[in-house]
């Protein structure tokens, strides 16, 4: 293997890590939050969890089906729906934020260190699968960032954090 191709390869599965993370963040998020919760939203021109599940579903089924083939802008995506609330039930809108993630890792899964400077379509703009793939870290390291806030909003009091606790830091340094 050549070095190129271990860097490409290393790559690949640090952006599956990096994925993996942001999905357990919302998936903890999601489970210390109250149904009632997920249609609300904190002003008029924020998004309500709902819609955010709603637009990374679209999204990701838009950008991770047939990503190294077609542009990841599908014409049967309805970018504008997903931003419009339907009170989908709390198993449907899980199950959308199951089926996106699905979609996004076997695509990733399938990926060789071949494929890393390939070009692939995004609205007509070519890009490298590497950045492709940098774009939708970024994008949904967003909006699994919104749904942690509004998540940890709504649970108030009750919620558990997600990462090392305020005043608990010094728990979790190395010991020379």
């Amino acid at each position: 293997m050549t070095n190129q191709a271990h860097v490409a390869d290393v790559f690949l599965q640090e952006s599956i890590r990096a994925f993996q993370s942001m999905k357990k963040l919302g998936d903890k998020s999601f489970a210390q939050t109250n149904e009632v919760f997920f249609y609300q939203t904190i002003d008029e021109g924020s998004n309500s969890l709902e819609v955010i599940i709603k637009h990374m579903h679209g999204n990701m089924l838009s950008r991770w089906t047939d990503f190294l083939t077609t542009d990841g802008e599908k014409e049967w995506r309805d970018r504008d729906a997903e931003f419009e609330g339907d009170r989908l039930s709390r198993e449907p809108l899980l199950a959308l934020w199951e089926d996106g993630w699905q979609v996004l890792f076997t695509t990733l899964g399938s990926l060789t260190s071949e494929n890393v400077l390939s070009q692939v379509l995004i609205r007509g703009e070519s890009h490298t699968v590497l950045q492709a793939i940098q774009r939708q870290v970024s994008h949904y390291g967003y909006h699994v960032g919104q749904i942690v806030l509004l998540c940890k909003h709504w649970s108030s009091q009750d919620w558990q954090t997600l990462s090392i606790a305020r005043g608990q830091s010094k728990l979790f340094k190395p010991t020379m």
